[in-house]
């Protein structure tokens, strides 16, 4: 039975379904749909909607070209095209993260942000970016605010805040009304996928000279 107490909005996850989001949204999106039975199951409904709106869409005339300049389309295909929703399988990462990183947890090139807590930036196109955290147990990120949507979802271990306690699997939405502190929490370190669309708004001094350089 699955443990996993926090989920995916309407909204993003229509937006994946819609193919609208940036590359870092979707491709925390398909992780979290790739433990989540819940939002797997609500994705699927979200594209059979999807799939009865375009069949009942009028037709319109096209192009004599546009098949061809759609193979092309498809032969350059962006990177941004969201990753699929493969359930998880054994390791740390679910497949569609796994697929960015180039492989589990002893693949990822960790660099130091301060405190003991470490980063990697993965390689997404568009303004939205998306990092893997790695948060000592007992350890806090700086307290901070939002100019735009974070997501974060825990892959190993938990954290905690002003709001709740999130687990493995468990994924927090904040936007620009919310300001917390997240901490680590239990026995186990903790390692989350964060998305962010805008730099986060620190409280503190130091973090808010060092953010240029750790592009937070």
């Amino acid at each position: 039975m699955s443990t996993i107490k926090h989920h995916l909005t309407d909204a993003l996850l229509m937006g994946y379904s819609a193919g609208s989001l940036p590359e870092a949204f979707n491709l925390i999106v398909a992780t979290h749909i790739s433990v989540c039975d819940e939002c797997r199951a609500r994705m699927a409904e979200f594209d059979a909607l999807g799939g009865e709106v375009m069949m009942c869409a009028e037709t319109v005339e096209m192009d004599d070209r546009a098949f061809e300049k759609t193979l092309r389309s498809l032969m350059n295909e962006s990177e941004d095209v969201a990753p699929a929703p493969t359930k998880r399988s054994v390791g740390v990462f679910p497949a569609p993260l796994r697929d960015y990183v180039g492989g589990d947890l002893d693949a990822v090139r960790w660099r130091k942000v301060g405190g003991g807590v470490r980063q990697m930036i993965l390689k997404t196109d568009g303004e939205a970016k998306a990092r893997l955290l790695y948060i000592p147990s007992g350890v806090a990120v700086p307290d901070h605010g939002h100019n735009g949507i974070e997501l974060t979802l825990v892959l190993q271990g938990a954290f905690s805040d002003e709001l709740d306690s999130f687990g493995v699997g468990d994924i927090e939405v904040t936007n620009e009304d919310i300001e917390h502190t997240p901490i680590a929490m239990g026995d186990m370190d903790c390692i989350c996928l964060a998305v962010t669309d805008a730099p986060l708004r620190f409280a503190g001094l130091i973090p808010r000279l060092a953010q240029p350089f750790l592009r937070i």
